[in-house]
């Protein structure tokens, strides 16, 4: 992409300087980043999607501890635990279901508690270079997921994908969406439909942005009508990104993936979901323990400002839902395709011991 900046990056030393982010609600119409320079700016930012995606979550949770202990860097080493500690509960609330952003978070707090000796100053240079790795290795992760996940598309003429997974969501090139810029580099010919993805249209307002901004052919449909694009015989694959992966493969992502899985099995069509490792949670068994964030009405009711239901209409919003296992053909990871979708499967390619 051409933007002057990653969606996601640091700006300054760690004393004095601030996560910077394209605000992602103005997309399309309007480029404009915006400096996060408290937790609580980080935390609205994570809250009302200006910062989305699992894996770009993650990484702005991370320098948003290091901002959020910037007013303690001359304090106690005391008083910085006691800071770092308020501020990784605080940042948590800010999203339930995107498993990455609990994973930065535990990340930070542990290099902490390795570390008791150093004073708070270095405390922070040194939670501020785990954050640039957890950025550095986000970025290598993006690569390796396109690498694995090429081959999968290689004989597709078309490619259906929902919500946006591409370098808005990550620090890199994406998940689902590396993988389809890596399908086009090998065959220009590629054609792209982009769900719009209701009701916050990110399909729309930034997949298919990116798509157009990297010369990929692309085309925007409305979620219902992906399954008669299958049925017309317009896709070869469905790939999709997740938010949480549990044990057993079930895979968490925006709401109207559990609906893709099911058309994509009907239709004889494969379904693959692609993620880094670091949005799999074994702790939990399957789909049912992942908790899906329930958003306000108003975005169904007054979408974008504008009211498009009567007047204390019921709304039921859910933002994610669950793709079975059994629906799932492939889970692509930095670490390789893991296919059949088995928990042994899944362990074996994550500890390296799936080859």
């Amino acid at each position: 992409m051409n933007n002057p900046r990653p969606a996601v990056s640091w700006v300054g030393d760690a004393p004095s300087g601030a996560l910077q982010l394209i605000d992602q609600t103005l997309l399309p119409v309007e480029y404009r980043e915006i400096r996060c320079a408290t937790a609580e700016v980080v935390w609205e930012a994570i809250k009302s999607l200006r910062v989305r995606g699992a894996p770009a979550i993650g990484v702005a949770a991370a320098y948003g501890v290091v901002v959020g202990c910037q007013p303690v860097a001359q304090s106690t080493r005391a008083d910085f635990n006691a800071k770092l500690d308020s501020v990784v509960q605080y940042l948590a609330g800010s999203r339930p279901t995107a498993v990455n952003l609990f994973w930065g978070l535990d990340r930070m707090r542990r290099v902490a508690d390795a570390s008791p000796s150093l004073g708070s100053a270095e405390m922070l240079d040194r939670l501020l270079e785990e954050a640039k790795a957890i950025e550095l290795e986000d970025r290598e992760m993006c690569a390796s997921i396109a690498r694995h996940g090429l081959p999968l598309l290689s004989e597709c003429k078309g490619v259906l994908t929902h919500c946006n997974t591409g370098g808005l969501a990550t620090a890199g090139d994406g998940t689902a969406l590396a993988v389809i810029f890596a399908a086009a580099r090998q065959n220009p010919e590629l054609q792209v439909y982009a769900d719009e993805t209701r009701p916050l249209l990110q399909g729309a307002r930034l997949t298919a942005w990116e798509l157009m901004q990297r010369g990929v052919s692309a085309t925007l449909i409305c979620d219902s009508m992906a399954g008669w694009v299958m049925h017309e015989g317009r896709v070869q694959a469905v790939i999709v990104g997740a938010d949480r992966i549990a044990a057993n493969g079930d895979s968490a992502n925006k709401i109207g993936t559990y609906s893709l899985s099911i058309l994509a099995k009907a239709h004889n069509i494969p379904f693959y979901v692609a993620a880094p490792s670091s949005t799999f949670d074994l702790t939990i068994e399957s789909g049912k323990e992942i908790p899906i964030e329930e958003r306000a009405s108003a975005e169904i009711t007054h979408a974008f400002g504008k009211q498009t239901a009567p007047d204390q209409c019921m709304t039921y919003n859910p933002a994610f839902d669950v793709a079975p296992a059994t629906h799932i053909t492939a889970l692509i990871t930095e670490k390789g395709v893991i296919q059949p979708v088995t928990k042994e499967r899944i362990h074996a390619v994550l500890t390296g011991n799936g080859q």
